[in-house]
């Protein structure tokens, strides 16, 4: 996740600072809060330009994005709210593999691979279910950051130490908020790919999909997935926290949890309606951000009108 306001440099001086910072958010109706941002990667052109790309020594190596200092803060705006909507999981397809301990989000979540300036990184992601059966949900600055679309974007679903037991899933296209790419605003760190479908099969016919919701209500007990790679951990395996969700009243309108996850885990999904037993639920979030003097907890955006847009555009492509 990215750690606001510990890589400022010149803003490291404390909550004061910070606070003057962002105290001009984005004007309301400066940019079109329900059309969504389109990209077509660039470094994608092919299945095999990425899939070779990333080879199991690459994904291993890969740096997690927040090593990766920020150069300003984001403005911060105001989340849409509108009726409460849902999307039901959806199972994988005949020749699923059968279950783990970890029951069906061992394989619905993954590692995401990007290039980013010349570097190698890494984020995490979910596959939901979709009207193209290959949609991943993700942070918006897994997608795009500073101004710069990333490339070589592949998802690898239940990602183990270098492994790809579901293989390597690269993006046809990815997908931002227009409130991320104009400016981005951290209420909206939200992301979205299409991948390809890799041997004839499309993502979610072989790895399952989560549900996805939006506008539900606050402070509800939720679980959190991501590949952290940060120290203590070094992205090798998939992690989880729990807990109820709380309101941040610092500098965004975000949800808050008790987490203890590092750089990578970004863009990890958020269920509520978790069942451990089976590892399905309702993704209503992802992991975005940290503030460095509120250690093991955990900020993500809240899924409101925007990000429903986001969904319902990307689905359809």
């Amino acid at each position: 996740m990215k750690r606001l306001i510990a890589r400022m440099s010149a803003m490291l001086a404390g909550v004061a600072l910070a606070s003057a910072a962002v105290a001009a958010p984005a004007t309301a109706g400066a940019v079109d809060p329900v059309s969504t941002v389109n990209h077509l990667v660039t470094g994608a052109v092919s299945l095999a330009d990425a899939t070779d790309y990333w080879t199991p020594d690459r994904m291993r190596d890969a740096v997690e994005l927040d090593k990766i200092e920020l150069s300003r803060l984001p403005d911060f705006g105001d989340v849409r709210v509108g009726e409460p909507t849902s999307v039901a999981p959806s199972p994988a397809g005949a020749d699923e593999s059968p279950w783990t301990d970890g029951g069906e989000v061992v394989a619905t979540a993954g590692r995401v691979f990007f290039t980013m300036d010349g570097r190698d990184a890494s984020c995490s992601g979910n596959a939901v279910t979709s009207e193209n059966n290959s949609t991943v949900i993700t942070a918006g600055h897994c997608v795009k950051y500073q101004d710069g679309w990333h490339r070589n974007w592949v998802f690898v679903p239940a990602y183990h130490d270098g492994e790809a037991p579901y293989g390597e899933w690269p993006a046809a296209s990815t997908h931002t908020t227009p409130q991320w790419n104009a400016s981005e605003d951290i209420n909206y760190d939200i992301g979205a790919a299409v991948v390809r479908s890799v041997g004839g099969q499309r993502l979610t016919d072989v790895v399952g999909g989560q549900g996805i919701a939006f506008n539900q209500p606050r402070g509800q007990r939720t679980y959190a997935f991501g590949y952290p790679a940060a120290e203590p951990y070094d992205g090798s395996r998939l992690i989880h926290c729990a807990g109820t969700t709380f309101n941040d009243v610092l500098f965004s309108n975000d949800l808050g949890l008790n987490c203890d996850m590092t750089g990578g885990a970004s863009g990890g999904p958020w269920f509520v309606d978790f069942d451990p037993l089976r590892g399905t639920g309702t993704q209503n979030s992802v992991n975005s951000f940290g503030y460095v003097f509120l250690p093991n907890v955990m900020f993500g955006p809240y899924f409101g009108d925007v990000a429903q847009q986001l969904y319902q555009d990307v689905q359809n492509r």
